[in-house]
């Protein structure tokens, strides 16, 4: 099964009150197949959307996905995750690793792709609805 996961990520402060939510569809089909949300406490905007993705890959490791296209909104973590930006943030470093850790686990069969915020309304939802809930 091919996967498509929108992930997204919000502080309120930076650092301050933080979420990420996560939409996993079949990519064949568009049917979604899970959605989530995590408060996160208090960390960085960065942070959130990093940890808004590795939780979506660790999902699609889960659900045995064959290939992953991850759709974020955050230009940082897909210029990052694609190697076009270096990872100076020690804490990001972390996460980035993690990130990549899952890429091996799924044989490399990672895309990642940049959209306006207005093309990831869904998981922008579920992050603040995780800041709101908290």
């Amino acid at each position: 099964m091919n996967l498509i996961v929108y992930t997204d990520g919000g502080a309120r402060g930076n650092p301050g009150p933080a979420g990420f939510g996560v939409v996993i569809k079949d990519q064949a089909t568009g049917e979604t197949i899970e959605e989530h949300n995590r408060y996160l406490g208090s960390t960085t905007n960065n942070q959130a959307e990093y940890q808004g993705a590795v939780f979506a890959l660790e999902r699609a490791v889960a659900l045995g996905a064959q290939a992953v296209e991850l759709v974020s909104d955050s230009e940082l973590l897909i210029k990052q995750a694609r190697g076009i930006y270096k990872v100076k943030n020690a804490d990001l470093a972390q996460r980035y690793l993690q990130l990549k850790n899952l890429e091996t686990l799924l044989r490399g069969r990672v895309t990642y792709t940049h959209v306006r915020r207005e093309h990831n309304k869904r998981a922008d939802e579920l992050a603040n609805k995780a800041m709101d809930e908290r």
